[in-house]
């Protein structure tokens, strides 16, 4: 016999992570058919592995296998040119980087991390015989790679990196750690920038960058716990004990922190499109959300309150979607600055947070419940408003821009 219901106590299924492709002010208009096709692909692979990461980020499990299916559909490629790549334009590279954080932040890292910094990393600095044996696998997922610059004591202030490659007869010697490396202990490669011990050699005390791959004696990490944010990736902390090198581990193209700005430069407007990303899921979500919820005798978005608070973060999200997309126009054109890409940072990631807050508040309780994705968002979101140098560090950036004078140090 089946018991009558009791009062209330029936909710009903709300649809809040169902895409909306709300583009108020046409900004993906005139999106070209070529790069279109990769916003899709990125969507159906992104959409294919949603359940994987949504139960990694629950139980702070990374899902490998959700990687590799990103390589699979080549989405690592980060607009990179080589001729073992896929090449895609920078809106295509933006869009990507959109979509796949539009599902889930720790799928967006994977490729910030796998494409952004390790494979660009690679193609710019990697010798020929370091590209023929990495690209490809890199592109594809078949191994995971890492970018190790941040150190436990050096995160902003990276030029006192503390790790040291001294030079032996036969190559080199590290010993160092890092912090906050993405696939760092996955069993692949990292890509580990040290500064050089050499008396009398001409690069002594500069920064360099070497390809180790992780089962190397001496190469220890341990994934960090605890994580409040990208709980569906591994970050490690790395100890490099006495870990010998060939000589051609050291990647030719790499003699200073401008090649490494030259890399993180490049991620910073992925950084901003992923944001973008974030901030659309929630903006979306908390509309959906307006339309269904009923309190009062109304839906919520009948109200007045509500329809202005939506009207605020919609203002947000198309301030965004201009700031990406004029992004990829200026690099189309080959004219995107180095500090234009750290605005575009400084502003979309500080904005999506306010745009997730306001999510958050408008789905009420439901709103931290991690099956409708905001709260996961607006966690992740703390986590790039910090990577790839932080608030304060951008707005020194442009402000030695602006000014002319550095406030660094």
């Amino acid at each position: 016999m089946t018991e009558p219901s009791l009062p209330g106590a029936t909710e009903p299924a709300y649809d809040v992570t169902s895409p909306l492709d709300v583009d108020y002010y046409d900004a993906f208009r005139d999106i070209p058919a070529a790069d279109r096709e990769v916003w899709d692909r990125a969507r159906k692979a992104a959409a294919a592995v949603a359940p994987q990461m949504a139960e990694g980020w629950d139980r702070h499990l990374y899902p490998v296998q959700a990687a590799v299916t990103l390589g699979r559909h080549q989405l690592f490629n980060d607009g990179l040119v080589h001729p073992d790549l896929e090449e895609f334009s920078p809106l295509a590279t933006g869009l990507v980087n959109m979509e796949v954080s539009r599902i889930d932040g720790s799928l967006g890292t994977v490729i910030a991390v796998q494409g952004g910094l390790a494979l660009r990393t690679l193609v710019y600095c990697g010798s020929e015989g370091q590209q023929a044996r990495y690209v490809k696998p890199l592109a594809s997922g078949e191994v995971l790679g890492s970018f190790a610059l941040t150190e436990p004591d050096h995160g902003s202030d990276s030029s006192g990196l503390a790790t040291r490659a001294t030079r032996t007869a036969d190559g080199y010697t590290l010993r160092g750690a890092k912090k906050w490396i993405g696939n760092g202990a996955s069993g692949g490669i990292t890509f580990v920038w040290a500064r050089v011990e050499s008396p009398g050699a001409e690069d002594h005390g500069a920064v360099r960058c070497f390809l180790v791959p992780q089962d190397t004696p001496g190469y220890r990490a341990e994934v960090i716990s605890g994580k409040g944010a990208l709980r569906a990736i591994d970050q490690a902390l790395i100890h490099l004990d006495d870990v010998r090198l060939p000589a051609d581990a050291l990647l030719p193209g790499s003699h200073s922190f401008k090649d490494t700005s030259r890399v993180l430069y490049a991620t910073r407007a992925g950084v901003a499109w992923s944001a973008l990303g974030h901030a659309t899921a929630c903006f979306e979500s908390a509309l959906a959300y307006s339309r269904q919820r009923v309190q009062f005798g109304k839906r919520l978005a009948q109200h007045q309150m509500v329809q202005e608070r939506l009207t605020r973060m919609l203002s947000h999200l198309v301030a965004m979607q201009m700031y990406c997309v004029n992004l990829a126009q200026l690099e189309s054109e080959g004219r995107l600055r180095p500090t234009q890409a750290s605005l575009a940072k400084y502003h979309n990631t500080r904005t999506a947070r306010m745009v997730a807050a306001e999510a958050r508040d408008l789905l009420g309780g439901n709103g931290i419940l991690l099956e409708n994705g905001v709260i996961r968002h607006q966690m992740d979101l703390e986590a790039i408003h910090t990577y790839e140098g932080t608030e304060s560090v951008q707005a020194l950036l442009i402000g030695r821009d602006l000014t002319g004078f550095s406030a660094f140090a």
